[in-house]
């Protein structure tokens, strides 16, 4: 643990002047920290301990047997959302195995959509240095709305963190990332790092003096829905042109299948290939639950066929 506390004390000492130790510590939080028994605690653990924020763990020895599905998706949050409310903590943490993905549940023990934590961590830097947001096609469009609070554009890339880290590069971004809970800042690396999105995250509750709860209130909700369709029962090229078809009024992105945004900003569609499944990906957002799933439901007709939800 000697190299996990030397990373540490970098982080909040040195390579990251936007994570503010004094405020953490004097804010004096108790957090609950869901590793799922991967590596993730090893730096997160340190680093908490380095900022004086008293932690209670869920599965933080990396033994690699993973006591719950290790997507930290809302619905696999229930361990640690019942902990949360339990030890009456501030929040709750939950880092994927590989520790570079983090998701959030509120003081009410409520889960906080993974696309918010890129959305508090943008807010954040964004405070402190001003300058253009990556993040890719899929990712939710809160980001956006946040980064216009702050008069900075938002450029959006093909799914993948080394796309996104790569833009970031090319543009001199202060802060970028995916929305499935990957922060990439550049201060400690170019790569999604739960750990450092914990400390920006701590850092900027402590700093507003805001609940988790009362900083996402702040922004715009949007519902956002996903599903996948094995390749085999679908010709992704004609459902992509389909779409186009079924939804003329929308702005066609092909850098990565097809994202359709419509003109009023409220709703988006992403069609695309996975590069880790042999499945096409559907993904709709919208500012309401009955508009995203209206969405949802009508990819899967120009489908003809009925998806499995992710």
């Amino acid at each position: 643990m000697v190299a996990e506390r030397r990373w540490a004390a970098a982080v909040v000492d040195q390579a990251v002047p936007v994570v503010d130790r004094g405020a953490v510590r004097a804010r004096g939080f108790r957090v609950v920290l869901d590793a799922c028994a991967g590596a993730g605690a090893l730096p997160a653990v340190p680093l908490l301990e380095a900022l004086g924020v008293d932690v209670h763990g869920l599965h933080l020895e990396p033994t690699g047997r993973f006591p719950r599905d290790p997507e930290p998706t809302a619905a696999n949050l229930s361990e640690l959302a019942a902990a949360v409310r339990e030890s009456r903590a501030d929040l709750g943490l939950a880092i994927d195995p590989d520790g570079d993905r983090l998701a959030l549940v509120d003081e009410r023990g409520e889960p906080v959509g993974e696309d918010l934590t890129l959305a508090l961590a943008v807010d954040h830097v964004l405070g402190e240095s001003r300058g253009p947001v990556v993040t890719n096609l899929s990712t939710s469009q809160v980001v956006e709305r946040v980064a216009e609070l702050h008069g900075v554009a938002v450029e959006r890339t093909a799914v993948g963190e080394v796309n996104v880290a790569t833009r970031m590069l090319e543009l001199g971004s202060p802060i970028g990332g995916e929305g499935n809970g990957g922060v990439i800042h550049p201060g400690i690396h170019h790569t999604r790092d739960a750990p450092v999105a914990i400390a920006l995250l701590l850092s900027y509750l402590a700093r507003t003096d805001r609940s988790l709860a009362e900083a996402v209130a702040r922004f715009p909700g949007y519902a956002i829905r996903k599903a996948k369709i094995p390749l085999h029962s679908v010709d992704a090229g004609i459902l992509l042109q389909r779409a186009v078809e079924a939804f003329p009024e929308a702005e066609p992105d092909r850098t990565d299948g097809l994202r359709l945004a419509w003109p009023d900003l409220e709703r988006w569609v992403h069609l695309r290939e996975s590069g880790t499944e042999p499945v096409v990906r559907l993904i709709a957002e919208a500012r309401n639950a009955e508009t995203a799933d209206g969405l949802l439901d009508r990819l899967r007709e120009l489908a003809g066929t009925r998806p499995f939800s992710t």
